[in-house]
Protein backbone atom coordinates (compact mmCIF):
# COMPACT_ATOMS: atom_id res chain seq x y z
CA UNK A 1 0.00 0.00 0.00
CA UNK A 2 1.40 3.65 -0.71
CA UNK A 3 0.86 6.82 1.11
CA UNK A 4 1.58 10.18 0.09
CA UNK A 5 4.18 10.90 2.21
CA UNK A 6 7.56 11.38 0.94
CA UNK A 7 10.33 9.34 1.68
CA UNK A 8 13.98 10.10 2.61
CA UNK A 9 16.05 6.93 0.70
CA UNK A 10 19.02 9.14 1.18
CA UNK A 11 18.60 6.99 4.69
CA UNK A 12 20.89 4.59 5.53
CA UNK A 13 18.90 0.96 7.22
CA UNK A 14 20.29 2.22 10.70
CA UNK A 15 19.30 5.34 10.20
CA UNK A 16 15.75 4.74 9.28
CA UNK A 17 15.76 1.91 12.28
CA UNK A 18 16.21 5.23 14.72
CA UNK A 19 14.03 7.41 12.54
CA UNK A 20 11.27 4.94 12.94
CA UNK A 21 12.14 4.08 16.68
CA UNK A 22 11.87 7.85 17.59
CA UNK A 23 8.98 8.25 16.00
CA UNK A 24 6.94 5.45 17.74
CA UNK A 25 8.47 6.77 20.84
CA UNK A 26 7.33 10.19 20.62
CA UNK A 27 3.80 9.06 19.49
CA UNK A 28 3.44 6.87 22.43
CA UNK A 29 4.38 10.01 24.29
CA UNK A 30 7.37 7.98 25.60
CA UNK A 31 9.76 10.45 25.48
CA UNK A 32 9.79 14.46 24.28
CA UNK A 33 11.05 15.62 20.47
CA UNK A 34 12.33 18.74 22.54
CA UNK A 35 14.18 16.83 24.46
CA UNK A 36 15.78 14.71 21.83
CA UNK A 37 16.20 18.19 19.81
CA UNK A 38 18.87 19.49 23.00
CA UNK A 39 20.63 16.13 23.09
CA UNK A 40 21.53 16.43 19.54
CA UNK A 41 21.93 20.43 19.39
CA UNK A 42 24.67 19.79 22.83
CA UNK A 43 26.70 16.99 21.31
CA UNK A 44 26.62 18.79 17.56
CA UNK A 45 27.69 22.12 19.28
CA UNK A 46 28.77 22.02 23.04
CA UNK A 47 30.16 18.95 23.57
CA UNK A 48 32.50 16.97 20.89
CA UNK A 49 35.57 16.74 18.63
CA UNK A 50 35.14 20.96 18.09
CA UNK A 51 35.87 21.24 21.61
CA UNK A 52 39.46 19.14 21.21
CA UNK A 53 40.23 20.78 18.27
CA UNK A 54 40.23 24.43 20.12
CA UNK A 55 42.32 22.53 22.91
CA UNK A 56 45.08 21.18 20.14
CA UNK A 57 44.73 24.85 18.36
CA UNK A 58 45.75 26.46 21.61
CA UNK A 59 48.10 24.28 22.44
CA UNK A 60 50.19 25.05 19.16
CA UNK A 61 50.01 28.85 19.53
CA UNK A 62 49.88 29.22 23.50
CA UNK A 63 53.41 28.36 25.25
CA UNK A 64 51.63 29.11 28.69
CA UNK A 65 49.07 27.16 27.88
CA UNK A 66 50.33 24.20 26.62
CA UNK A 67 52.92 24.33 29.66
CA UNK A 68 49.46 24.07 31.95
CA UNK A 69 48.09 21.05 29.91
CA UNK A 70 51.53 19.22 30.77
CA UNK A 71 51.16 20.08 34.36
CA UNK A 72 47.29 20.02 34.89
CA UNK A 73 45.47 18.52 31.80
CA UNK A 74 42.06 18.48 33.73
CA UNK A 75 42.34 21.86 34.98
CA UNK A 76 43.62 23.46 31.72
CA UNK A 77 40.88 22.27 29.52
CA UNK A 78 38.03 22.50 32.17
CA UNK A 79 39.60 26.65 32.24
CA UNK A 80 38.32 26.70 28.21
CA UNK A 81 34.99 25.80 29.62
CA UNK A 82 34.86 21.91 28.93
CA UNK A 83 34.37 19.46 31.78
CA UNK A 84 32.68 17.18 33.56
CA UNK A 85 30.93 13.81 31.80
CA UNK A 86 34.48 11.70 31.02
CA UNK A 87 36.35 14.79 31.42
CA UNK A 88 37.48 14.68 35.30
CA UNK A 89 41.23 12.79 35.04
CA UNK A 90 42.61 14.08 31.72
CA UNK A 91 45.73 13.80 30.68
CA UNK A 92 47.36 15.02 27.32
CA UNK A 93 50.03 13.45 24.85
CA UNK A 94 52.26 15.12 22.67
CA UNK A 95 53.26 13.63 19.31
CA UNK A 96 56.46 14.48 17.89
CA UNK A 97 58.87 13.73 15.43
CA UNK A 98 59.69 9.82 15.93
CA UNK A 99 56.66 9.26 18.50
CA UNK A 100 52.81 8.80 17.94
CA UNK A 101 50.87 8.33 20.58
CA UNK A 102 47.69 6.32 19.84
CA UNK A 103 44.80 6.09 22.56
CA UNK A 104 42.39 2.88 22.79
CA UNK A 105 40.35 1.19 26.21
CA UNK A 106 40.83 -2.09 25.86
CA UNK A 107 38.48 -3.56 28.71
CA UNK A 108 35.79 -1.39 27.71
CA UNK A 109 35.37 2.37 25.97
CA UNK A 110 36.54 5.08 28.00
CA UNK A 111 36.44 7.95 26.49
CA UNK A 112 36.43 11.70 26.94
CA UNK A 113 33.83 13.34 26.37
CA UNK A 114 33.68 16.59 26.73
CA UNK A 115 36.28 17.11 24.02
CA UNK A 116 35.93 14.38 21.95
CA UNK A 117 32.06 13.70 21.93
CA UNK A 118 30.36 10.47 21.80
CA UNK A 119 33.01 7.22 21.09
CA UNK A 120 32.85 6.16 17.21
CA UNK A 121 31.56 2.49 17.27
CA UNK A 122 35.14 1.23 15.89
CA UNK A 123 36.49 2.91 19.11
CA UNK A 124 34.09 0.09 21.27
CA UNK A 125 34.69 -3.14 19.19
CA UNK A 126 36.39 -5.86 20.07
CA UNK A 127 38.70 -6.07 17.05
CA UNK A 128 39.89 -2.68 17.68
CA UNK A 129 40.48 -2.88 21.50
CA UNK A 130 42.52 -6.03 21.07
CA UNK A 131 44.38 -5.15 17.79
CA UNK A 132 45.42 -1.47 18.74
CA UNK A 133 47.38 -2.93 21.25
CA UNK A 134 49.17 -6.02 19.47
CA UNK A 135 49.48 -4.67 16.25
CA UNK A 136 49.00 -0.64 15.75
CA UNK A 137 51.43 -0.19 13.24
CA UNK A 138 49.04 -2.43 10.59
CA UNK A 139 45.63 -0.59 12.76
CA UNK A 140 46.85 2.44 11.74
CA UNK A 141 47.64 1.52 8.12
CA UNK A 142 44.01 0.36 7.72
CA UNK A 143 43.25 4.42 9.13
CA UNK A 144 45.27 5.64 6.28
CA UNK A 145 48.32 6.77 8.53
CA UNK A 146 51.55 5.26 7.44
CA UNK A 147 54.57 6.25 9.55
CA UNK A 148 58.11 5.97 9.13
CA UNK A 149 59.55 2.52 10.52
CA UNK A 150 61.20 4.31 12.73
CA UNK A 151 58.72 6.36 14.59
CA UNK A 152 58.20 4.52 17.88
CA UNK A 153 54.44 4.04 18.38
CA UNK A 154 52.94 4.46 22.36
CA UNK A 155 49.60 2.74 22.72
CA UNK A 156 47.93 4.05 25.97
CA UNK A 157 45.37 2.35 27.70
CA UNK A 158 42.17 5.03 28.87
CA UNK A 159 40.30 3.39 32.10
CA UNK A 160 37.73 5.39 34.70
CA UNK A 161 40.88 7.06 36.13
CA UNK A 162 42.22 8.74 33.20
CA UNK A 163 41.63 9.52 29.41
CA UNK A 164 43.99 10.59 27.36
CA UNK A 165 43.82 13.56 24.75
CA UNK A 166 46.47 13.25 21.56
CA UNK A 167 47.76 16.66 20.69
CA UNK A 168 49.13 15.76 17.23
CA UNK A 169 52.30 17.43 14.79
CA UNK A 170 51.16 21.07 13.62
CA UNK A 171 51.17 20.73 10.03
CA UNK A 172 53.86 22.27 8.47
CA UNK A 173 52.30 25.68 6.14
CA UNK A 174 50.53 26.82 8.98
CA UNK A 175 52.98 29.73 10.82
CA UNK A 176 50.86 32.67 11.44
CA UNK A 177 47.68 31.15 11.62
CA UNK A 178 45.04 31.73 14.42
CA UNK A 179 43.69 29.29 16.62
CA UNK A 180 40.36 29.11 15.25
CA UNK A 181 41.34 28.27 11.64
CA UNK A 182 44.00 25.50 12.88
CA UNK A 183 41.45 24.01 14.56
CA UNK A 184 39.76 23.41 11.61
CA UNK A 185 42.62 20.72 10.61
CA UNK A 186 42.04 18.53 13.87
CA UNK A 187 39.91 15.96 13.80
CA UNK A 188 38.64 13.71 15.86
CA UNK A 189 40.68 10.37 15.11
CA UNK A 190 43.80 12.59 15.14
CA UNK A 191 43.20 12.99 18.68
CA UNK A 192 42.63 9.59 19.52
CA UNK A 193 45.99 8.67 17.24
CA UNK A 194 44.41 6.86 14.83
CA UNK A 195 44.94 9.85 12.70
CA UNK A 196 47.30 13.29 11.61
CA UNK A 197 45.95 16.47 11.58
CA UNK A 198 45.05 17.36 8.14
CA UNK A 199 47.18 19.36 5.66
CA UNK A 200 46.15 22.82 4.67
CA UNK A 201 44.29 22.90 1.46
CA UNK A 202 43.38 19.27 2.49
Amino acid sequence: MHDDHPHDNALSDIEARVKALETILVDKGLVDPAAIDEIIETYAERVGPKNGAQVVARAWTDPDFAAALREDATTAIASMGFEGRQAEHMEVLWNAPGVHNMVVCTLCSCYPWAVLGLPPVWYKSPPYRSRAVAEPRAVLSEFGVTLPEGTRIRVWDSTAEVRYLVIPERPDGTDGWPSEKLATLVTRDAMIGTGLALAPGA
